[in-house]
């Protein structure tokens, strides 16, 4: 229908328009220094969740098994309804720790664990490999569609092109991606150009889906009705059906299961969700607006692939039945468009996929290889470079593993695949943000047995499969046990591979994670970290521009009244409005009309010292614990504060002592700190003695070595003076 070149030519242009959004946007940034995408461009990014998995493969998936595809999206509304609660607490987390990804948000969680930061970037990497060489995959096939000379029917039968096109294809994707998202080193890996453009893409995708649905129902048919009927009396139910297998209801559980967990789990999703996050209020937007785009991308699936079997279009060409029908009505303009927004859709996730392993592998994988030896310190500076080489790798190999499984899966179960590696990021991703006692040990032990299952019961049956390895391990199972066969893992027989592996990586993951978590005991560090860590989660301001302390939020005036009602207790009201006075002068924020937590404790510190003087120092502080108070948000940031002193200082004191149990006033946590810097003087004082002792000695050994130097020198002369007397001797007797 197209020729090569036109195609080409389309896409390109199509392109240098997305990315000419993306500079006017980062111009404009630049210019104002302000935020610019808001709310709608939230909201509207995250629909990168729908990928050509769903703008193809859904149709496909409908035609060959119903309404099971609808499992899918049911388990993402779910998770959805669930964000404020969630998304929430990670968005807050992610302000206040500065986390780039995925593996950095749970490695944080988790005493900042290089190790599971590193298994969370293989996992990731492994798992969503395949999913990328399906985006490419879709946009090679469609790219075939559409460039053959007749109508695309006979498809099926025809042999992928992967040579010319298709690494073409996977060259402008590399560009693509280092473009929008790996052009330079963002300090805080917000790519708001990138976001625009993710906007724009999914935009594009939904009206071009909603398009084909639309000539599908009310021009090839009389309407959504028409083509129900017509379904029924040619009797292919199985469109319409929500039981189409044996294993129906186990698979609509797995799908939902799988998909609750891929909308936040997914390295693009948490990027998208949590990482480019500007305000947490955004979340509310996105509750409402993502999920009618949901709704709206999917009305016309049932009608489009019941379409497709009505026309007699090949079922093994099913998921690109988006483009077989508006070519085959010779519609050359819905073709284009169809192309263009599955186009949309793939490289929408090819380009912040790519671009987000590529920032984990470098971070998490690259990085500490390099610090660990000193030859490689020149590529550190290098980033940049290494994250452009990682892109190409990353992609070359999801071209050549698209290449050796292109004919062995459809859309869905490559996608679903994918899903299930993910799905083993949520007991330490859930169980880091809502339960306490979650511990690295835990994670560590959760994510390696969850990656270990989920390689022995999908990634090895499918190598099998594809006549890589041995079918013994298939057939007989490990060792020869049969009840550890990869897909009948202890006599589990029935299940299909998907929800069979869900099955037993969710047992073997959740286990793992209790079991480590209960019966490993975290040092103080990672206590202290953790503490810190909860509750971050629970403040509600969504700002992260200044650390904690040094914000002003706290109005002077009513500290001020408190004040003045305590010292009045006790003094004359001249004598309490000079003290008031005078600490106001001493602490410079006298003209100030808020302070902030710091300045507030030195406040109260001085506060305690006047009123000392007065009534004696036991009685001022049990005046002050009686008579101040703190709101909330000063609570949490007391806290805050004293979790990072004590641990700076603890660590230097000794790290092998048990962690000090704050106090239950705020008060406490000040007299904590006072008795820790207390502490720490005597330890520097005692040093310094210690110090000043060695010195002493090496002085008198100096002094030793001296006169032992003076008396070598003397004794060296006073035998060359023997030896000149000897020789003299020796003439003379002769």
């Amino acid at each position: 229908m197209f020729s090569s070149i036109t195609v080409i030519l389309v896409i390109s242009s199509y392109m240098v328009i997305l990315f000419a959004i993306a500079q006017l946007v980062e111009r404009k940034i630049e210019q104002t220094g302000r935020n610019f995408n808001g709310p709608w461009t939230y909201a509207l990014s995250l629909a990168v969740y729908h990928t050509s998995w769903t703008f193809y493969g859904s149709v496909g998936f409908a035609a060959e098994s119903g309404l099971l595809y609808l499992g899918v999206y049911i388990g993402s509304l779910l998770s959805i309804a669930c964000w404020w609660i969630t998304l929430k607490r990670m968005v807050l987390a992610k302000n206040t720790f500065r986390v780039t990804s995925i593996a950095d948000f749970i490695s944080t969680r988790y005493n900042r664990s290089q190790k599971i930061a590193a298994l969370v970037t293989l996992t990731a990497l492994l798992g969503v490999l395949p999913y990328i060489a399906l985006q490419l995959k879709a946009v090679i096939s469609s790219f075939k569609i559409i460039t053959l000379s007749g109508h695309g029917a006979d498809l099926h039968n025809t042999t992928m092109d992967w040579g010319s096109s298709g690494l073409l294809i996977t060259l402008f994707m590399i560009i693509f991606t280092i473009m929008f998202g790996v052009r330079r080193l963002d300090p805080t890996e917000r790519h708001q150009g990138m976001i625009s453009v993710l906007m724009v893409e999914c935009i594009v995708k939904l009206i071009a889906f909603l398009s084909v649905g639309i000539f599908v129902c009310y021009y090839l048919f009389n309407g959504y009705d028409d083509i129900l009927n017509q379904l029924d009396q040619a009797g292919m139910h199985q469109v319409t059906s929500l039981h189409t297998r044996p294993d129906s209801g186990v698979m609509w559980l797995t799908l939902i299961i799988l998909s609750f967990a891929a909308v936040q789990n997914l390295p693009r999703q948490f990027h998208v969700a949590v990482i480019e996050n500007a305000d947490v209020n955004y979340i509310k937007r996105a509750m409402w607006v993502f999920p009618l785009y949901i709704l709206l991308i999917n009305i016309f699936v049932i009608p489009i692939a019941g379409a497709g079997l009505l026309k007699g279009i090949d079922t093994g060409a099913a998921d690109y039945y988006v483009l077989l029908l508006p070519q085959q009505a010779d519609n050359t303009f819905l073709t284009m468009l169809a192309f263009i927004g599955g186009f949309s859709a793939a490289t929408g996730m090819i380009i912040i996929t790519t671009m987000t392993l590529a920032t984990m592998c470098s971070n998490h994988l690259i990085m500490p290889v390099l610090e660990r030896f000193e030859r490689y310190a020149a590529i550190r500076g290098e980033l940049l470079k290494i994250r452009w080489a990682l892109v190409a790798l990353i992609l070359l190999s999801s071209y050549s593993f698209a290449i050796a499984f292109s004919d062995s899966y459809i859309l869905v179960a490559i996608g679903l695949i994918s899903f299930v590696a993910v799905l083993q990021f949520s007991p330490a991703l859930l169980g880091g943000i809502f339960w306490q006692k979650g511990n690295s040990a835990g994670a560590l032990a959760g994510l390696l047995a969850g990656f270990i299952i989920w390689v022995y019961t999908l990634v090895i049956p499918a190598l099998i499969k594809q006549g890589w390895m041995a079918e013994t391990l298939l057939n007989e199972g490990l060792f020869q046990i049969s009840w550890l066969r990869p897909e009948a893992l202890f006599g589990t027989e029935g299940l299909s591979s998907i929800p069979h592996s869900v099955l037993w990586s969710m047992i073997f993951n959740i286990g793992a994670y209790l079991l480590g978590s209960l019966l490993y005991s975290p040092h103080k560090a990672e206590r202290t970290l953790r503490t810190e860590f909860m509750q971050s989660m629970l403040s509600q301001t969504s700002k992260a521009t200044r650390p904690t302390g040094l914000e002003q939020y706290i109005l002077l005036q009513t500290k001020l009244k408190e004040a003045s009602a305590l010292l009045n207790n006790y003094l004359s009201p001249d004598k309490a409005r000079n003290a008031i006075s005078q600490i106001t002068e001493d602490l410079q924020v006298t003209d100030k009309e808020r302070i902030s937590i710091i300045e507030l404790i030195e406040f109260h510190r001085m506060l305690e010292h006047t009123l000392t003087g007065s009534i004696g120092a036991a009685s001022a502080h049990n005046a002050m614990e009686n008579g101040i108070r703190y709101t909330s948000r000063e609570t949490a940031d007391l806290k805050a504060l004293y979790s990072h002193l004590v641990t700076e200082m603890d660590t230097r004191i000794d790290n092998k002592k048990p962690a000090a149990k704050p106090a239950d006033t705020n008060f406490g946590l000040i007299d904590d700190l006072q008795r820790q810097i207390s502490l720490l003087e005597r330890k520097n004082l005692s040093q310094q003695q210690q110090l000043e002792k060695l010195e002493m000695k090496l002085e008198e050994r100096h002094q030793q070595i001296f006169k032992y130097r003076i008396a070598a020198q003397h004794a060296q002369r006073d035998k060359h003076k023997l030896s000149e007397q000897l020789q003299a001797l020796q003439q003379t007797s002769e």
